[in-house]
């Protein structure tokens, strides 16, 4: 995973409704595009470990507006989200619409962009999102259990001491957790606080990330953790949504943040799925 975070992304801007939209690329130009989607409260950074090998791709992430070192905005929707999945899609040189990835509440996302926009979506991969029940960090920051007014730290070292997942699981590869921890921090004067705006948790529905599986005509798979958060029952609702084509494939011993604690299964799971992609005819539903 060193060799990955050796290979530095090229980072710029993207400018959407006023807003501006960091942006990772990794990889050749005028290869075929996949485009990462974070978590909620999370960033770009949470794919870093992995985006450069997955394969010969051009690989865009992005953080989501009040994310990591995107711009705020007074106010967030999943349709605006959309949007800026698209617009960082764009002008990569990348061969071909591309494939979206989205984890935890980029699942949902990512659901709502292939629903929307099928011709610049050629295909979906959803890691543990639970599009048929609330994403746990939306649900912990409307009961207050989490992503409070960020708190401020008089050190990085205390900062990074305190950052933790939502929700929390038994193992992280420590090198994986320590860089995401550190994007996730900024300086702020004297102190030292997370990057997330915690105004970020209205804008995500779980009844319209559901509603859109229905009409989503792209490839799809979903990857679950075995431990995460996405039950065999909910994959089942889920597979049923999208009409029975999609693979539902489970990550042995994994937790919800499966990048955190098997990067080596998740990297295979998306290379296997990817190379099958592209030397077959997909079912229709």
């Amino acid at each position: 995973m060193q060799r990955a975070l050796a290979l530095a992304p090229t980072v710029d801007r993207v400018e959407v409704d006023g807003v501006g939209i960091n942006r990772l690329v990794w990889g050749e130009p005028g290869q075929p595009g996949l485009v990462l989607v974070h978590g909620g409260a999370a960033h770009a950074h949470w794919w870093s470990f992995l985006a450069p090998i997955i394969g010969p791709y051009r690989v865009v992430a992005l953080d989501l507006s009040g994310h990591g070192d995107s711009d705020r905005r007074d106010s967030y929707t999943l349709d605006r989200w959309v949007d800026e999945v698209l617009a960082v899609s764009q002008g990569v040189d990348m061969a071909g619409p591309p494939v979206l990835v989205g984890h935890s509440m980029g699942g949902f996302v990512v659901a709502a962009t292939a629903a929307r926009a099928p011709g610049d979506v050629a295909g979906m991969i959803v890691l543990d999102s639970p599009m048929v029940r609330e994403d746990p960090e939306v649900e912990a920051a409307r009961i207050g259990a989490a992503f409070g007014a960020p708190k401020r730290y008089p050190d990085e070292a205390t900062a990074l001491g305190r950052f933790r997942t939502v929700p929390p699981q038994d193992h992280y590869e420590p090198a994986v957790f320590d860089h995401v921890a550190r994007h996730s921090l900024r300086r702020d004067g004297d102190a030292w606080t997370w990057k997330f705006d915690p105004l970020l948790f209205g804008a995500i529905s779980r009844s319209v990330a559901a509603e859109a599986l229905s009409s989503i005509t792209c490839r799809v798979a979903l990857l679950r953790s075995e431990h995460g958060l996405v039950t065999p029952e909910i994959g089942a609702v889920m597979y049923e949504r999208l009409g029975r084509v999609a693979p539902v494939v489970e990550i042995p011993e994994a937790g919800h943040h499966m990048m955190l604690d098997r990067p080596l299964e998740l990297l295979t799971a998306l290379r296997s799925l990817l190379a099958d992609w592209e030397h077959s005819v997909p079912v229709r539903r």
